[in-house]
């Protein structure tokens, strides 16, 4: 029934919003063609045209709540939407400096593909080169790649689901990471962390996991090279 990042199977989803509709559908219909049809041919328009100024001001003040209802909506919306790096800057000790930092918060609320694109960016502010957001339908495993100051080839998939990432999301990425990609460098970010099986299975085949806690100080503007404790000449 559920996935095993906590989603409802897409197939229950469909059938459940397809009973959904169509009941609604019905409900509409009936009423579309039986109290709603002599309210809009005849008692609306009696009202209109026995009240003309009271019909204005009614649609004028309707006009402005909607207005005013889309701006709200706007600003929720435009509170989750993704920050790039220009809109960004991090506080060290105090004073502010034009580091790209992103806080647990934000990453939670963007879309997938924006937490990919903050995964890229972060990589780009780390001095890595040729960072990018290559994540899509057939990507096999990678969503973001890089290379260091080393010429290693950093492979990235991320995860924001709601739940631990399980074993088999990790197994999945160990088959392609090295041997379709030729990562040198494969690490898999996960907002909410790994289970054990997962990270039991990472260690047994050299693969780099970043749960919450690395990726908040990743996040925060601590070098990724740091936060992992890999060793380099480079970025």
């Amino acid at each position: 029934m559920f996935d095993e990042d906590g989603s409802l199977d897409p197939l229950l989803k469909f059938v459940l919003v397809a009973v959904f509709a169509f009941v609604l559908g019905k409900m509409l219909w009936t009423w579309l063609t039986g109290t709603a049809t002599r309210w809009i041919t005849v008692d609306l328009w009696d009202l209109i045209a026995g009240h003309p100024w009271w019909t204005g001001l009614s649609v004028v003040g309707a006009l402005l709540v909607f207005s005013v209802v889309g701006r709200l909506v706007s600003l929720v919306l435009g509170a989750c939407a993704y920050v790039g790096p220009q809109d960004l800057s991090a506080s060290v000790g105090g004073a502010s400096t034009e580091v790209l930092t992103f806080t647990m918060r934000q990453l939670s609320s963007v879309s997938a593909v924006g937490f990919e694109q903050a995964c890229a960016d972060l990589l780009a502010r780390d001095g890595f080169g040729s960072s990018r957001r290559v994540g899509g339908a057939g990507d096999l495993g990678v969503d973001v790649t890089a290379r260091d100051g080393e010429g290693r080839l950093l492979i990235v998939q991320c995860k924001q689901y709601r739940n631990p990432v399980g074993s088999g999301h990790v197994q999945q990425f160990n088959g392609t990471a090295r041997p379709h990609h030729g990562a040198d460098i494969p690490i898999m970010v996960a907002l909410n962390g790994f289970t054990q099986p997962a990270v039991a299975f990472a260690q047994r085949h050299q693969l780099i996991l970043m749960g919450g806690t690395e990726l908040r100080q990743w996040a925060h503007g601590q070098h990724l090279y740091d936060v992992l404790g890999i060793a380099s000449t480079g970025p």
